[in-house]
């Protein structure tokens, strides 16, 4: 639990709010540095980074993209490396959630869905990979449950996390040995913000999960720093973290 040049060096996507921040937290828990990417939300960002440097001073660095901008991610990866001196892992959380009705699906749709859940992780782990492979280190993508059992109404979602499903399993082929690449599947976690569920459908979520209840951010992040940290000989699998619901037929 020190800033020593061993400890790892984490760049988390979309680490500002909700399960990215969690991720954060528990991966600094853990002892890890953490380059903590945002988009928008960087007043949120600057204070988290604010609170964990208040612990481990240096520990945290907010650094913002716009990750669907492929262009300037191998700048973002060299940032992350000059301010930290290395990079040892890789953790694609951003992501963006919405339905979309067939019928009313348009290339804006496309370009947000598609490339936040998997063009901006193939072209993050693109540039990162002469990094990752010389610390020997880990990507972990955050997918989704719906990636193979899809969510009624929302077709290009459940398509691009079924993507970033078979992209994690081709990473892990393309950048071994040097480097581990491996998934989580989040099941109900936290809702939408944005009332996307209603109480009956969030009720009908629940009934459908073996454990009864929804999960907590704490689950992904304890997973993900596992993968990282400590599951030195898994690369190419991906964990349901769903409370039992794709065991639930």
């Amino acid at each position: 639990m020190n800033q020593e040049p061993s400890a790892p060096v984490v760049l988390v996507t979309g680490g500002a709010r909700r399960v990215g921040a969690e991720i954060v937290r528990q991966l600094h828990l853990a002892g890890a540095r953490v380059a903590l990417h945002c988009r928008h939300s960087v007043a949120e960002a600057e204070q988290l980074a604010e609170a964990l440097n208040r612990q481990r001073p240096g520990s945290v660095r907010v650094f913002q993209a716009d990750l669907l901008d492929s262009a300037s991610l191998p700048g973002l990866v060299a940032e992350v490396i000059a301010h930290f001196g290395k990079l040892d892992g890789v953790v694609n959380n951003a992501s963006s959630f919405f339905p979309t009705a067939l019928g009313d699906i348009d290339e804006a749709a496309w370009t947000d869905l598609v490339g936040s859940n998997l063009k901006a992780p193939l072209f993050l782990v693109q540039a990162a990979a002469p990094a990752l492979k010389v610390a020997r280190g880990a990507v972990v993508n955050i997918i989704d449950i719906h990636a193979e059992r899809p969510l009624a109404g929302y077709p290009l979602y459940c398509a691009a996390k079924a993507g970033l499903l078979g992209l994690t399993r081709a990473l892990a082929l393309e950048l071994a040995p040097e480097v581990r690449v491996n998934g989580v599947s989040p099941g109900a976690i936290e809702w939408p913000e944005d009332g996307q569920f209603s109480p009956e459908a969030r009720q009908a979520i629940i009934d459908h999960t073996l454990l009864g209840r929804v999960g907590s951010p704490s689950d992904i992040a304890r997973t993900v720093c596992f993968l990282l940290l400590d599951a030195h000989y898994i690369t190419g699998q991906v964990i349901p973290v769903d409370g039992g619901r794709t065991a639930h037929l």
